[in-house]
């Protein structure tokens, strides 16, 4: 079955699953990548798939269609090299849970509810929870900046995903889109070092990072964005800090704390509840 013919609700179900289990196993490969060898790897075995599957008639897209698909190409190279960045320093639900702050912004900033106001406190105060007020959190600082960058650029996947897909086949933007993030973080590997260290055992797991965390749900969200309802598309993506810390309890052994905990279902809640109560969103997607 192709993915584009996946229905759209499996379709971001699936994207969400897939994107934590590349995740953890992406984590996994850290000590010997390195945080910026390991998603250049990612990003590049993916853009070389998926320009191969979609063959883009390069000839063919409008000075339009590169602006936008490069645009968002390289937002997402940012993303990702600013996510894997700090998967190196706190734990992966932690991580997504911070990241998801962009797009949670997103959705109650295009809202001028009242109630949005009290999902905002809400997730402010999932974040207090963690924040270092005293000297010996352990929370990494660094690693939490970079995880709320990541969010940032997270959001603005979002409304360039839903430009581009009403300019260009998704496909097409997706690989051309991958192309762009390449050049972001190939200097950031290379700055790092750790490309030499690629085997056999390292190409394929990086092959299935490739198709867990990029080719495959990259595809299928940008499938999904043109027949689904916001309202659905981002309470299913409300989920995915959840998904995030059980794939790293799982997976990556990563015990978090009651106040972590307290922090994702806060911000799960946070996310959810923004949408329910969202009456005209005012594009494609929410978060």
């Amino acid at each position: 079955m192709k993915l584009k013919n996946i229905p759209p609700i499996p379709a971001v179900i699936l994207s969400i699953i897939s994107v934590q289990g590349g995740a953890a196993i992406a984590k996994g490969i850290f000590p010997i990548m390195g945080s910026a060898g390991t998603v250049s790897l990612r990003i590049v075995l993916s853009a070389m798939l998926l320009l191969a599957v979609y063959r883009p008639s390069f000839k063919t897209i409008t000075s339009i269609q590169w602006k936008w698909a490069l645009i968002y190409g390289l937002a997402l190279g940012i993303m990702n090299t600013s996510f894997y960045l700090s998967l190196s320093r706190i734990p992966l639900g932690l991580a997504v849970t911070l990241e998801f702050l962009g797009p949670l912004v997103l959705a109650i900033s295009t809202s001028r509810k009242t109630i949005d106001f009290l999902w905002a406190i809400m997730a402010a105060a999932g974040i207090a929870l963690i924040a270092p007020w005293h000297g010996n959190s352990d929370i990494d600082l660094l690693g939490a900046g970079l995880a709320l960058l990541a969010g940032a650029f997270w959001a603005a996947y979002i409304i360039l995903g839903a430009k581009v897909t009403k300019l260009m086949d998704s496909g097409q933007a997706v690989s051309i889109g991958l192309l762009a993030a390449s050049c972001v973080a190939l200097p950031a590997a290379l700055i790092e070092g750790n490309l030499g260290n690629i085997s056999p055992k390292v190409f394929l797991l990086g092959m299935a990072i490739a198709l867990l965390s990029s080719a495959i749900p990259y595809t299928l969200e940008m499938n999904a964005l043109k027949h689904i309802p916001a309202k659905t598309f981002s309470i299913l993506m409300s989920l995915e800090p959840a998904a995030a810390a059980l794939c790293g309890l799982l997976f990556l052994h990563e015990h978090l704390s009651i106040l972590e905990w307290t922090t994702i279902a806060l911000v799960v809640t946070a996310s959810t509840g923004s949408t329910l109560t969202k009456s005209k969103p005012t594009s494609n997607i929410d978060i």
